[in-house]
């Protein structure tokens, strides 16, 4: 059974037009809780989409796995951007990318702004520690920035942006590295005060009572946002009523794949065939049309024309020893035959 199949979202033939940063505030302005999903390239970005996803959250843990490196401001601005760019061009959702800690300071962060959003990226996440960044999971060093160093990051990304609907999020840390709920929400206020359009409280307890505490005495305007990797156990609409706006599942998509392919490639060794597996894979039709294929053939029945190379035709047969039409001499013209 091809499983791919069991959704309940179709695509348009074609990825909406890049209004993402518009399409998120839409989100975040109407009734319910908006659920979004991480992935590392297209493909996943699309899988997201088809599921019902709300959006896609390019995942800086899911980009750096991809590249067999750590998450920890190895790859490139550039590098990330790539990923971001190709999957907002891939899918009609929006995409909200996780810019770590904005890659530099004030500067760094007003450059990515307006390169995001020049890439139809519909908002930024940015984190309040000191670049470069170490994943928050990993135990350790987690050094968080002054509050008032990055509300001037947060001031330089609400200065770059050109489009108003384009969003900065700004990543509460406090919780990862250690700090109470007080600290955690008078870093959030501060963050809200200098421009941001919403919060992001990440923590790391298997409880999701800290996350719950800290939605219960936010009282400003500007939505929470929450990524309950850790505390699995509450639902979205359980977040929701506590008062989450936006659900980040940030980096299921990747971590269901390595399960998922390391068990087939561990099947296919072992039996030395892949019949075992082929009902538990996607077929070949569900590959070629997450590629785009179909509107690839039409596209190609439409607008591909003379493909076959032209070439010169070949000389006439010459007769009785004269030359080929095409090389006879063209008299010239004498008398009343000039121009």
């Amino acid at each position: 059974m091809d499983h791919l199949h069991s959704t309940h979202r179709e695509p348009s033939a074609r990825p909406a037009p890049r209004h993402g940063a518009a399409q998120l505030r839409a989100l975040f302005d109407a009734p319910g809780t908006v659920r979004i999903a991480g992935a590392h390239n297209p493909l996943g970005a699309r899988l997201a989409e088809r599921a019902g996803f709300d959006g896609i959250w390019s995942s800086g843990l899911e980009i750096s796995a991809s590249q067999g490196l750590p998450d920890a401001d190895i790859l490139t601005m550039t590098e990330l951007l790539g990923v971001a760019g190709s999957m907002a061009s891939a899918v009609g959702v929006p995409v909200v990318a996780d810019c770590d800690a904005g890659y530099g300071n004030a500067n760094n962060v007003m450059h990515m702004v307006r390169r995001y959003e020049a890439a139809g990226i519909a908002a930024v996440t940015i984190e309040d520690k000191r670049f470069p960044k170490v994943n928050s999971f990993i135990p350790g060093r987690q050094e968080l920035a002054s509050v008032p160093e990055f509300c001037g990051r947060i001031e330089a990304a609400k200065a770059a942006q050109r489009d108003p609907d384009f969003m900065v999020i700004a990543r509460i840390e406090a919780l990862i590295a250690g700090w109470d709920l007080d600290e955690a929400l008078r870093r959030g206020e501060a963050y809200a005060a200098a421009g941001a359009d919403a919060v992001l409280i990440h923590a790391k307890s298997g409880s999701p009572q800290p996350v719950l505490d800290f939605l219960q005495r936010w009282h400003l305007p500007q939505p929470v946002v929450v990524v309950p990797t850790t505390y699995h156990t509450i639902s979205a609409a359980e977040l929701g009523a506590a008062g989450a706006k936006m659900v980040v599942y940030a980096n299921h998509g990747l971590r269901a794949g390595i399960q998922a392919v390391s068990q087939t490639f561990e099947t296919i060794l072992k039996d030395g065939r892949t019949t075992a597996i082929e009902d538990h894979i996607a077929s070949l039709k569900t590959v070629f049309d997450l590629q785009g294929m179909d509107e690839f053939k039409e596209n190609e029945k439409r607008f591909v024309r003379g493909a076959a190379p032209e070439t010169p035709p070949a000389p006439a047969p010459e007769r009785d020893g004269e030359p080929a039409e095409h090389t006879r001499p063209v008299p010239a013209l004498t008398g009343g035959d000039a121009p």
